[in-house]
């Protein structure tokens, strides 16, 4: 038996004609006659020595061969379209696909991005707000910013600034709760979104590393960080306040942070990208832009004291 594979045309064909169970429909997709279609399946049969498929009356099935053999061609024409559209991507400087999480797309992003646009008018901004770990190739995606303690194998990655919380409420509220003891009766949000870090940087470790023993469990939780700090914005409670998520309300006054002691996360955002694709122009302009965004505020950071949230883990 020879390893000599059939022409590409009629692998295309019953790929189709596969993922279809019809003749009729893979003709259409491929723009072909179904006695065109039909053609290529016979050529590949021929080439194979087995048929592919059995022919039913006004239905098709795949035969033993024919299902050993679909998984691997589907997987093969979807790899070839996603390098295509790599090596489309690597001649395209003006458009520039972003993912990023829902949070911090709405509140660092989104916010800043007339800047962005403003400095760089040749650069259309694509963005996905997904917290799903994309591929580059496959998704056709140029950066991703991401959170967390894990490694970047593989990628080009830039640490971003370090990820730490605190109390963050508005002036009103900050008002009737001056001091840290007073928080033990204070409305407390909770973001749920953070649950996963070990150690953990909620409202416990927080008073504990205030010198305070108290475990608050009371109070809305929010599974997404923006939305904790909307409801913060909206006079609800007091939140412990991710730094990327409320720097840009800290500097304009809609919030504040009254107690300037911060437990540091051990997390932060990345910048990511593939291997190589760093310095073409749109994608090292995004990065450079970021970084620059970050230092405007670097002063809010300056003015915390930081403290290590695994430092205060109840024993």
């Amino acid at each position: 038996m020879s390893d000599r594979l059939p022409p590409l045309t009629a692998l295309r064909a019953f790929d189709a004609a596969a993922r279809h169970m019809s003749f009729a429909k893979a003709a259409e997709e491929l723009h072909v006659t179904p006695a065109a279609l039909s053609f290529q399946i016979k050529s590949l049969e021929q080439h194979l020595g087995a048929p592919v498929f059995r022919r039913l009356n006004r239905a098709v099935e795949l035969t033993d061969a024919g299902k050993a053999l679909a998984p691997g061609v589907q997987d093969g024409f979807q790899t070839l379209a996603a390098a295509w559209r790599s090596a489309e991507r690597t001649q395209d400087n003006h458009t520039l696909t972003v993912t990023a999480g829902p949070a911090f797309t709405s509140k660092w992003l989104a916010p800043l991005l007339y800047e962005f646009a403003h400095r760089h008018p040749e650069i259309e901004l694509r963005f996905s707000a997904s917290l799903k770990l994309m591929d580059f190739g496959r998704d056709a995606i140029d950066v991703a910013i991401r959170f967390g303690r894990t490694s970047d194998d593989g990628l080009y990655s830039v640490p971003l600034a370090q990820e730490w919380v605190c109390p963050v409420m508005t002036p009103a509220m900050a008002e009737r709760f001056p001091t840290p003891e007073s928080l033990t009766t204070a409305p407390l949000i909770f973001d749920d979104s953070i649950n996963y870090l070990n150690p953990r940087s909620d409202w416990e470790t927080w008073f504990r590393a205030m010198g305070i023993e108290h475990a608050p469990t009371h109070g809305p939780r929010f599974s997404q960080a923006d939305h904790a700090v909307d409801a913060a914005l909206a006079g609800v409670g007091v939140v412990l306040g991710r730094r990327a998520l409320v720097v840009k309300d800290l500097n304009d006054g809609r919030l504040v942070a009254p107690f300037p002691v911060a437990l540091d996360t051990g997390a932060r955002f990345r910048f990511l990208c593939a291997n190589g694709a760093e310095n073409r122009p749109h994608i090292a302009a995004f990065r450079d832009w970021i970084i620059s965004e970050i230092e405007k505020n670097a002063h809010i950071t300056n003015a915390m004291t930081r403290v290590p949230a695994s430092d205060y883990q109840r024993p």
